[in-house]
């Protein structure tokens, strides 16, 4: 770099490995002769791109492609699942630390990398803005230009959109106590084990794609529009993700692998390194401002929030996060009047994405933190005021939307229960308790086919990903529950757009819900079918007969479903195939475009002990109990309830990124970027559940993969405060910032 800004740069690259499928899938696409893929970025946020020079990296020998956006069609493909803002390479300047300028395509892994650092960038660094405040300046530099947002009241600002959600009037109501506070939560990364990972190759007149995605079919009509293909011609092959918790969900690299496919006429591929990845998905941040007023007695009167997300420089899926996060807010209370300003806000940093939780655990910090402080302030008991304001089954929390779903009540008092609530805490310890809400599936779409063969087995085609969450285990159980086959002999196929029906997306904990219910009526499908077999057989009118569970029943007379299957089948064989298909129709006059399918509600408590002397906390005893309707398998409930528990110790303890005044991630990898280890784990956890059957999927089933997350943060925050009197507004709670709030509190004493 010049003083004037202006230098050229070796690029930083990044490492690759193969992409593995875990399902022996086979297409007629050779990808022995795969090219591997180096990305190219610079190593500042924001600059303009004045040249770029390749020479020396085509030079090294099994280079085939040095891919700038020269090589790409003009104006340059942009996408993005709310907006298509994202280009598939830079283009004239960069916008984020570590966005792709060149991508690298050579004959082996040695080349690429070779090649990579050989590529020379003459690049002039522009301001960039990276905080809420900043972004917000009026002065700031703009992140986007302003003719991507045509038509946008907000594109001459860095405010992405704005959202307002409410009823009641706030400023009319009168308050006997006002409880007011700014909450911060930090920027973190999904931190999947699995690395992103693409593959790409021509496939005939087509493209085929293999990508560790969660939405296959979103992919596929990315894809597809920008190749300006039909939907057939483009195939992708979604292996089960190791991990994904949102980060996966749509398009980030599938675009320009497709794009240099296509040029090289080979197989090309691509693995993200960890480093790579902390560039390329994260979670939000935010600034929430909370006002809540109360009675005397405890009533809740009115809320007033104000959030504030620092998105990235993209939008990604990211407004999304914010509209869901603050619709609901309020929390899971009945307030008469609340005021919801919650805004997107975009900055020169990584696009932030879905993440578990969606947006709520940013808010319910904010929201559960105020209510600990406002129980405080009015001298009662915090799970007192929770249960005094919580809404009943039935209540309208939320006008217009699906009313409480659930017995919620009955979950905070479990979780009380077990963390010993009430009973005197062991000395140099404290105790915390939070609730969370989040809104499940606003819309939904989900096709299943379910063929019963001739000798009783199963196989289920659906759409869904399953990337830890369990989901192809309760469609086997369903499809085994219903037609009586012996769970290991249901097969489930996943992953392949050209094998298996069309799913929406995998995501909001829907797969049980909305999968789950096709999966049930394919099922109940292959029943009708049956009856109609057996009538035939047995020379009976259908309505007669019963089919369940494996047997078909005719008055006192019952057989095994294969002995009407080997019977009606015949010499021929065959077999019985199913449909399943499961809607949630949009609702384009709702603020999310559609009611919750089902709430997700969870309580948190945990017990704590602080050392005084360092700000250490460690997290004797953690309660999570969930409202689930039904748990189609408990064990697969405790995993993803503790799993997510877990999760949320992350980013509550030690979780963020770190940037330098330049904007730079400086915490890049595993080894500067904590996350919860063995040695971090609660020394106890318990984890519970309420059921009612109250739910919409299969047997009374909610979804509940995120909301042991939810609450995490301000349950410790809660405890941290009953053991040394200490209030943290500020994520993460990290030793240093309990240590230095400790000796504030401690020199506030001794001015006293």
């Amino acid at each position: 770099m010049t003083d004037e800004g202006v230098g050229t740069s070796p690029a930083r690259v990044g490492g690759l490995d193969r992409v593995t499928g875990r399902q022996g899938y086979v297409a007629d696409i050779h990808l022995d002769d795969e090219l591997h893929v180096k990305l190219v970025s610079l190593d500042c946020p924001r600059a303009r791109i004045i040249s770029i020079d390749t020479s020396a990296a085509l030079e090294v020998p099994g280079v085939r492609l040095a891919f700038t956006a020269a090589d790409l069609p003009h104006p340059m493909p942009r996408f993005g699942p709310q907006f298509k803002d994202r280009p598939v390479l830079a283009v004239g300047q960069t916008n984020y630390h570590g966005e792709p300028v060149v991508a690298i395509a050579a004959e082996t892994h040695d080349a690429a990398e070779e090649a990579a650092g050989l590529v020379r960038i003459e690049f002039e660094e522009l301001p960039a803005v990276f905080s809420v405040a900043g972004c917000l300046d009026p002065a700031a530099p703009l992140v986007q230009d302003p003719s991507l947002r045509p038509g946008d009241p907000h594109a001459g600002t860095n405010i992405l959109r704005e959202h307002h959600f409410g009823w009641g009037d706030v400023d009319a109501v009168s308050a006997d106590v006002v409880v007011e506070g700014t909450y911060t939560f930090p920027m973190v990364t999904q931190f999947a084990i699995e690395p992103h990972a693409f593959i790409a190759a021509p496939d005939g007149d087509g493209i085929a794609i293999w990508s560790s995605i969660q939405h296959p079919n979103w992919l596929q009509r990315v894809i597809a529009g920008l190749l300006d293909m039909p939907l057939a011609k483009v195939r992708v092959f979604a292996p089960d993700p190791g991990g994904g918790f949102g980060g996966k969900q749509h398009a980030k690299y599938e675009p320009l692998l497709a794009f240099m496919a296509l040029k090289a006429g080979r197989p090309v591929r691509l693995v993200l390194t960890l480093e790579e990845t902390f560039q390329a998905v994260r979670r939000g941040a935010s600034e929430v401002r909370v006002r809540s007023g109360f009675r005397t007695d405890g009533s809740l009167v009115f809320r007033d929030i104000e959030a504030n997300y620092l998105n990235g420089a993209y939008a990604d899926i990211a407004d999304r996060t914010v509209a869901k996060g603050g619709y609901t807010a309020s929390g899971p209370y009945m307030v008469p009047a609340v005021r919801i300003v919650a805004r997107s806000i975009l900055s020169n940093t990584t696009p932030s994405t879905a993440f578990r939780g969606f947006g709520n655990p940013q808010q319910i910090w904010a929201v559960e933190s105020n209510m600990d402080e406002a129980a405080r302030v009015l001298g009662i008991d915090p799970v007192k005021l929770r249960l005094q304001n919580l809404a009943g089954r039935g209540d309208a929390f939320i006008p217009g939307d699906t009313p409480a779903d659930g017995d919620w009540a009955r979950t905070v008092e479990r979780a009380a229960e077990l963390i010993g609530w009430g009973s005197p805490a062991p000395a140099g310890r404290g105790r915390g308790l939070a609730v969370g809400l989040k809104s499940g599936p606003t819309t939904g779409l989900s096709y299943s086919t379910v063929r019963l063969l001739a000798d009783g087995s199963v196989i289920v085609y659906a759409g869904t990903s399953d990337m830890g969450q369990g989901a192809r285990t309760i469609f086997a159980q369903i499809a085994a529950q219903e037609l009586g086959a012996p769970l290991d002999w249901v097969t489930v196929i996943m992953g392949d757009t050209a094998v298996v029906p069309y799913d929406q997306q995998t995501s909001a904990s829907r797969s049980s819900v909305l999968m789950g219910n096709s999966v049930l009526l394919g099922c109940r499908d292959v029943q009708s079918k049956l009856r109609a077999m057996a009538a035939r057989l047995e020379a009976v009118e259908e309505g007669l007969i019963v089919v369940d569970r494996g047997q078909v029943q005719i008055g006192e007379k019952v057989m095994p479903i294969r002995d009407v299957l080997i019977r009606g089948l015949g010499l021929l064989g065959g077999e019985v195939i199913g449909l399943g298909e499961m809607r949630k129709e949009a609702q384009p006059d709702h603020p999310l475009g559609g009611t919750a399918a089902f709430f997700e509600f969870n309580c948190t408590a945990v017990e704590v002990e602080v050392d005084r002397e360092t700000g250490d906390i460690v997290v004797v005893r953690h309660v999570t109990v969930s409202d689930v309707g039904k748990a189609l398998n408990p064990l697969q409930v405790r995993g993803q309830d503790e799993g997510a528990a877990i999760m949320g110790l992350g980013h509550t303890l030690m979780e963020h990124y770190i940037y330098d005044d330049a904007g730079r991630i400086r915490n890049l990898g595993a080894i500067d970027y904590r996350i919860p280890t063995s040695m971090d784990l609660p020394l106890r956890m318990e984890s519970d559940t309420v059921e009612n059957e109250d739910g919409p999927g299969p047997y009374g089933s909610k979804g509940m993969s995120e909301g042991a997350l939810l609450c995490v943060a301000p349950a410790v925050a809660a405890a941290v405060h009953d053991a040394v009197g200490v209030v943290i507004r500020d994520l993460p709670l990290t030793p240093e910032r309990v240590w230095r709030a400790l000796n504030d509190q401690a020199a506030g004493a001794s001015v006293g």
